[in-house]
This record gives structure tokens, C-alpha cells and sequence, in this order.
């Protein structure tokens, strides 16, 4: 589905970000894995053909990192078909007067402007493929505010809004730019967060899962990476030329919007 083309994959190095870069590489694409952490290694380790893919450390909030980072793919595989913007940080749940200044400017830095980094940096070799893609990894979040979340619930919000502009930028070049908003997924990240929420509620972790997350989705249940993953690889596809300026959700039904 994916054969001949490439991938630059952020956040690469755990949970949703692995299991995209896993999946389109399964799916036949060289990938570049993107992330400041060692983990990456360990994505790599879990893709089969060694000569498709490419590791490399970046800090999307760094400007010279995305752009050396970016460099290096093009270098190695002589171009960039497909951005996954996956990088993103849960940011601090608590009282909007209780955010300090340097925890919403964190969340910011990495969960937007990350994005726009690595739009830059990526749109001019997106408009030279004949199939550019951009999928940002958004959050029915920014759809469904959670309470104590500010932060990440405005910053997934921008993200849908720079997804819908970037569309219509780079739609003259043919390039299809979506959002994918992920409801709450399995793993340790989310756990974090339910653990968080369960101390502002003052229940357990069980009852704020179910109050918080599961009780009032369609299906009742938590969301896997690789169904967030799978819906990435559709939109990397040409199946998909048709799609833009779309926010897909993921979530089991918990927004109908």
C-alpha cells in the first residue's frame, strides 16, 4: 500500500508513535523514526528490514533539530512523502490557577509548535511528491474538553486548526493534510493521566477511568495504538487522495463531531 514512499514519523519512540512507524513500515514505506529518546532503537529493532529505516534524534521543539533531523531522511531516501506529526506531551492536570506559566509553555512548545516545525521543514518536500501526506495526531480532547487539562485540551484544539489551514496551503500541490483525534489509549501514558484525574476527583483508579473515559463512549472501552495506527496508514495511502481537512476520530464513539 505504502511501497516506494517515506515516512517521517515523530514521537517514534513509544506507544502510538511505534505503533504507527511499525505499521507503515509493515505496510512498505521507509520510515525515519523521530524522537530526543533511546526508544527509537527500539522501534527500529521491531521493523524487519533494517535498509528501510532510519533513526534519528530530534527535539521537535528545537528548530535546527527538526531541520537536521529532516535533512538526514531526505538524505538517506532521497525525499519525504508522508509527516506523521505524532510528538506530544500530556501537560499538567490541575486548576487552570494552578498551571504555572512554564508547564503551559512546555505543552505549547511541543504539542503546536513542534507541528509547525516540522510542517516547515517538511511542506517543501511534501509538495515535490506525487503523493505528500501530512497526518497530525490530534486528540478527541480538543473535541471533548477534560476538566484539569487546559493546556493539552487548547493545544489539541490548535492542532486541529493548523491541520485544517495546512490543507488548503498545500492542496495546490496535492498534498492531503487530516487529524486523527485518538480517544483515551491503552498504554502507560494513559494510565498516568487516570491516575492524575483520580487524585482531582478523589476516587480510585477504576471509577475515574470509567467516569472519565469509558462510561459514556459507544463502546465502552478504551481504544488500541494499532486502531490509531491502522487509521494513520489509511490516510498515508492513496486510498485516501480523496481526504483532507479532515479530524478522524478514534475513540469508540465518545464525539460525533
Amino acid at each position: 500500500m505504502l511501497d516506494g514512499t517515506t515516512a517521517f514519523v515523530t514521537g517514534a519512540s513509544q506507544g502510538i508513535g511505534r505503533e504507527i512507524a511499525v505499521t507503515l513500515a509493515r505496510e512498505g514505506a521507509n520510515v525515519a523514526l523521530a524522537a530526543r529518546s533511546d526508544g527509537i532503537e527500539e522501534t527500529a529493532a521491531q521493523i524487519d528490514d533494517p535498509e528501510r529505516v532510519l533513526t534519528v534524534r530530534c527535539d521537535v521543539t528545537d528548530e535546527g533539530s527538526v531541520e537536521d533531523a529532516v535533512g538526514a531522511t531526505v538524505d538517506r531516501f532521497g525525499g519525504v512523502d508522508c509527516v506523521v506529526n505524532n510528538a506530544g506531551i500530556a501537560g499538567p492536570t490541575k486548576p487552570i490557577e494552578e498551571v504555572e506559566r512554564e508547564e503551559w509553555d512546555r505543552t505549547m512548545a511541543v504539542n503546536v509548535t513542534g507541528m509547525y516545525l516540522v510542517a516547515k521543514h517538511t511542506a517543501p518536500h511534501l509538495r515535490e511528491s506525487d503523493r505528500g501526506r501530512m497526518v497530525n495526531v490530534s486528540s478527541i480532547s480538543g473535541k471533548r474538553p477534560l476538566e484539569s487539562r487546559t493546556p493539552y485540551t487548547a493545544s489539541k484544539m490548535a492542532v486541529i486548526g493548523l491541520t485544517r489551514t495546512l490543507a488548503f496551503e498545500l492542496g495546490d500541490d496535492g498534498v492531503t493534510v487530516n487529524a486523527v483525534c485518538p480517544g483515551a489509549t491503552r498504554g502507560p501514558r494513559i494510565d498516568d493521566i487516570i491516575e492524575r484525574q483520580a487524585d482531582q476527583l478523589g476516587v480510585d483508579y477504576e471509577t475515574a477511568k470509567a467516569e472519565v473515559f469509558t462510561d459514556d463512549t459507544a463502546l465502552g472501552r478504551l481504544v488500541d495504538a494499532s486502531d490509531v495506527a491502522e487509521m494513520v496508514a489509511y490516510l498515508a495511502s492513496d486510498a485516501a487522495r480523496h481526504v483532507t481537512a479532515q479530524d478522524v476520530n478514534v475513540d469508540g464513539g465518545t464525539v460525533w463531531y
